[in-house]
C-alpha cells in the first residue's frame, strides 16, 4: 500500500518510491517460483491523471524450483515492468481503485511477477535432460555414446540398408 493522499485530484503531479519487500508467501506454483521470505526490489512511479493514479514501475527478485527436463536446482532472476491505472471510485466498476488515498500494489505485482515466471524451466537453453531407460542426467553421462532405439515398426527397413551398403 502506497499513500497518494498528496497527489490525489492534482493532475500532472508525480511520486517515485524504491522499495524493498521481504515476501510473506510463496508466489506461484508448479516447477518453479518466487519462494516466502525472499526480496523484492520494486522502483515505482506514481502519476495523478483525470481519472485516477498511474501507477508505472518494475519489480525485480529470484525464481527458484528444477529443470523441467533434469530436475536440476535453477535460482534465476526475474524482471517485470508493469503499468496501470488505479481509478478513483465512482459508478463504473474497476478492476483498481484508489481506496481511502492509497493504492494497493500487492495484486499488481504479483500477477506481473507470477505471469512472467517460465512454464517449462531448464537449466540451460540445450538441457538434453535425463535418460530414459536409466534416469541418469545427460549431461552427467555425456561421455557414454547415446544409440538411438529403434522402433520395430521399421526394423525391416534396416535390413533393407544394410543389404545395400554390402553390395558396395
Amino acid at each position: 500500500m502506497l499513500p497518494v493522499h498528496d497527489i490525489v485530484r492534482r493532475p500532472g503531479e508525480m511520486r517515485e518510491h524504491r522499495l524493498t519487500i521481504r515476501l510473506s508467501e510463496q508466489w506461484g506454483e508448479g516447477l518453479v517460483s518466487v519462494v516466502q521470505g525472499e526480496e523484492l526490489d520494486l522502483d515505482v512511479r506514481l502519476e495523478s491523471v483525470h481519472e485516477g493514479i498511474l501507477v508505472t514501475g518494475e519489480a525485480d527478485s529470484t525464481y527458484r524450483g528444477e529443470c523441467g527436463r533434469c530436475l536440476n536446482p535453477i535460482d534465476a532472476p526475474v524482471e517485470v515492468e508493469f503499468q496501470e491505472l488505479f481509478a478513483y471510485p465512482g459508478e463504473e466498476a474497476n478492476d483498481f481503485e484508489v481506496q481511502d488515498d492509497h493504492v494497493d500494489l500487492e495484486t499488481l505485482v504479483r500477477d506481473a511477477v507470477v505471469l512472467s515466471l517460465p512454464f517449462q524451466p531448464v537449466c540451460q537453453p540445450d538441457c538434453p535432460g535425463l535418460d530414459p531407460e536409466t534416469g541418469e542426467r545427460l549431461t552427467e553421462s555425456a561421455g557414454k555414446e547415446q544409440v538411438a532405439p529403434v522402433d520395430p515398426r521399421w526394423a525391416a527397413l534396416q535390413q533393407i540398408t544394410d543389404q545395400g551398403n554390402a553390395a558396395e
